[in-house]
């Protein structure tokens, strides 16, 4: 079901001076959906509904996509991580409160958020103008700052003009929010950032959302450089990142 006649470009991507942004709505749940293309559209988006991880892949035109992990076809990590092998589009993961494993493996495979069900058309709207900021402003042809360059840490180098990070020999590879808090963490390694000053530098100023996100995703940073980085929890304050020999 398509609720959108907004103009898109050829490499999929709904251009924000000439119409709405598309949302891709992939749930196969009708209330919810409804709910949902009602709430985005009173927000100024079009939204795009499909029901099926196949529908979803086969889907072009749009600027973000929302997408329930629980889908009656495919697995919905399946569908992320397929969606974020042609895309950097932003994904948002939809999942349900128990569901952490999902939520942790889904950012994992390059989702930029998750929201937890129950959830209102606020929250997500929130979460959708968090990450279309942050794409908007990290997307390809952007000119990097002077200070953008190489960092090494290490045995990690953490190239910010390519995005794109190795440890010793190997490439490491980050969805983008993961990317954007190594990078800020390693801006002064050994310092104690507060979870605020991280939460709007990394997200966004107007950060509406729980600072689970934050948790969630500095377990994944954790994971994916044992070893090599530790991220530090700072009692009562935030995070420090830590090299190791």
């Amino acid at each position: 079901m398509v609720c959108s006649t907004a103009p898109v470009l050829d490499n999929g991507a709904t251009p924000a001076d000439t119409g709405p942004v598309l949302v891709l709505l992939v749930e196969d749940d009708p209330a919810i959906a409804r709910s949902l293309t009602t709430g985005l559209e009173r927000f100024g988006f079009a939204v795009e509904w499909v029901t099926t991880g196949a529908a979803a892949l086969a889907a072009t035109g749009y600027g973000v996509v929302l997408l329930d992990l629980g889908l009656p076809d495919v697995d919905g990590l399946d569908v992320c991580r397929a969606l974020r092998a042609r895309t950097d589009l932003p994904v948002i993961v939809i999942t349900a409160r128990s569901d952490e494993v999902d939520t942790v493996v889904g950012l994992e495979v390059g989702a930029d958020d998750y929201v937890s069900k129950p959830f209102g058309a606020r929250e997500i709207v929130a979460r959708i103008r968090a990450v279309l900021r942050r794409y908007r402003h990290s997307a390809p042809g952007d000119a990097a700052p002077e200070d953008d360059g190489v960092l090494v840490l290490g045995r990690v180098r953490l190239d910010r003009r390519a995005r794109r990070v190795h440890v010793g020999e190997g490439e490491q590879v980050l969805a983008p929010k993961e990317f954007d808090l190594l990078s800020f963490l390693a801006e002064d390694p050994g310092a104690a950032f507060t979870r605020e000053q991280i939460l709007e530098a990394v997200w966004d100023a107007h950060w509406h959302g729980p600072t689970r996100t934050l948790d969630v995703h500095v377990g994944v940073l954790r994971r994916k450089f044992d070893g090599a980085l530790r991220i530090e929890t700072v009692r009562g304050v935030g995070f420090r990142l830590e090299v190791l020999p």
